[in-house]
This record gives structure tokens, sequence and C-alpha cells, in this order.
């Protein structure tokens, strides 16, 4: 029977022969950087006055147009802009979904566990009044003996004087 190599094995998972390891979730915390920033007054101030400085240098400026009035070059730059920058806003969405995700598995099983904690607190009041209400009190006891001392005073007068309990 010839003998599986290494190579050959299902069971085994293939050893990478790429030199260059990237790590994905990096590129992630990237792009979410990038979709951050994009969503500032700063990139918008930013890219307003960059806007308004092209438009000017290739209305005024003669010697540098590079770019002149149907402003092509500029569109070029918008439309790459918004090419790349809705997948990274969408990519950076999708992790904060993730993360949402997993928050809200994290809320539920905690109020899972506040739900079955606080069912057993309940359950065990609950204990603890029934053994408390067979218990007896003082006042119930004092009662019950004032009571008995009543139905016994008729009959001890005759022998001997009757010794109540002190209240207090």
């Amino acid at each position: 029977m010839p003998e599986i190599t290494t190579r050959r094995r299902l069971d085994q998972p293939l050893i990478s022969r790429r030199r260059l390891d990237v790590d994905p979730e990096a590129f992630a915390r990237l792009s979410e950087r990038v979709a951050r920033f994009l969503g500032t007054g700063r990139f918008l101030a930013i890219q307003s006055v960059i806007v308004v400085v092209w438009i000017m240098i290739n209305t005024f400026a003669v010697a540098w147009r590079w770019d002149p009035y149907p402003f092509i070059l500029l569109n070029l730059a918008f439309s790459t802009q918004a090419a790349y920058a809705a997948p990274l806003i969408l990519l950076a969405q999708n992790r904060q979904d993730d993360r949402d995700r997993v928050s809200l598995e994290e809320d539920r099983a905690r109020a899972e566990r506040t739900k079955a904690d606080t069912e057993y607190l309940a359950r065990e009041l609950a204990a603890l009044r029934l053994a408390v209400g067979e218990t007896v009190s003082r006042d119930y006891l004092r009662g019950e003996l004032d009571k008995l001392c009543d139905r016994l005073a008729p009959v001890m007068s005759e022998r001997e004087p009757v010794i109540r309990p002190a209240d207090g």
C-alpha cells in the first residue's frame, strides 16, 4: 500500500506558500478610519478648499491651466473618490453591524441571566414568606397565653392567686 504524503492528505490544511500574509482586520480597521474621516466636517472643509482652489487656478491662471472649463479632470477625481468611498463606508457599516450583533447577543444573554436570577429570588422570597408565616410571633404567643390565663383564672382563684406575665 503506498504511503500518503502530507501534501496529499485531505485531513490536514495546506501550508501557505505565500510570503505576503495580509491581516484582513487591518484593512477593515483602515477602511473604518477612512470612512469615519469622510463623514467629518474637516473632510468637507478640506475638499471644498481644494475644489475652490482647483477651479480658481483653472479659470484665472492662464499659464497653469491643466483642466479647462468643463473640469473633466476634477469630475474624474470626484468619481474616483466616490468609487472608493462607497465600498469603504459599506465595509465600515458591515463591521459596525457585526459589533452591534455581538453586543445584542451579549445583552440578550445578560437579560436572560437577570431574568433567571430574578425568578430565583422571587421563589426564595415566596419560600421565606411561607416560612415566616408559619412561625409564631411574640404578640400572638402573648395573646394565647393571656387567653389561657383568663380560662384558668376561675379554676386557680379557688387555690392560689394568679400571676400574669409582665407586659413589655
